[in-house]
């Protein structure tokens, strides 16, 4: 009786023309302009506060934050000192959050100068941070995103990212745009659109084929989304890139024009 069911409904589907739901659509990147980037940069963390770009740095030595006018050199620029190893930032308001990898450190910041205010431990490793409205979003290179409290840094439970029958792991680099939780992916081409309230994926986004073959011979992976306030636009990064790309997320098949 349930096979004869199934074969039924799966007859009616396809005499209505309606087919089961196949997975998170696939959104394509269409690049509207490009920036320069510095070639020195590992980027970690990227993120607008208004009309200023920030940007965290990692590498033990190297690890910096910066921030200023999107494409020119920042206006403020502090180093980590050794061996804190820079990771994910997220701003809310006058205090800025600055994750470590390894190092089990949050540092809360002064948002306009970059001064170091004060620092809080957690147990594992940071990756990714952005923040909604009462809550920091984390990650940490698995397939789970954190939930802290924007004051005391608390974990406030977990989430685990899946879609279409499997869960995605190696989550880097956040930001946080209205209900959506976009992620890097670490050591792919793609970006995870999610949702945070139960952790599935609604979107996959192809952000291939950004650097030339020349390019790509001396930078490191993507990392780096960042929404730009007061549009449906992003830039996006990587480590090492040459470039900034300013782009849209439009969904469509491959090839199809978006201009």
């Amino acid at each position: 009786m349930r096979t004869l069911l199934t074969i039924l409904l799966m007859a009616t589907l396809t005499a209505c023309g309606m087919t089961a739901p196949s997975g998170p659509p696939n959104l394509q990147m269409v690049v509207l302009a490009t920036l320069p980037h510095d070639t020195s940069a590992f980027t970690e963390g990227l993120e607008f506060a208004g009309d200023r770009l920030y940007e965290s740095t990692g590498l033990q030595g190297r690890s910096s934050l910066r921030a200023g006018p999107p494409g020119q050199p920042p206006q403020v620029d502090v180093s980590l000192p050794t061996p804190l190893f820079g990771e994910g930032i997220t701003v809310i308001g006058p205090k800025l959050w600055q994750l470590t990898w390894q190092n089990g450190v949050a540092i809360e910041r002064d948002s306009a100068t970059l001064a170091e205010l004060r620092r809080v431990s957690y147990q594992g490793e940071g990756w990714g941070l952005c923040h909604q409205p009462g809550r920091l979003v984390m990650s940490n290179g698995s397939d789970q995103l954190t939930f802290r409290d924007p004051v005391t840094f608390a974990s406030q439970g977990t989430v685990t990212v899946h879609g279409d029958g499997r869960t995605f792991s190696q989550l880097n680099e956040l930001e946080c745009v209205g209900e959506d939780v976009y992620a890097n992916v670490w050591q792919t081409n793609e970006i995870l659109r999610i949702d945070p309230g139960s952790g599935t994926v609604t979107g996959r986004i192809d952000a291939s084929g950004l650097l030339t073959p020349q390019q790509r011979q001396d930078a490191d992976v993507l990392n780096g989304i960042a929404a730009i306030p007061g549009t449906d636009e992003f830039l996006v990064t990587g480590k090492l890139w040459p470039t900034m790309f300013r782009v849209k997320f439009v969904t469509g098949q491959l090839g199809q024009d978006h201009a």
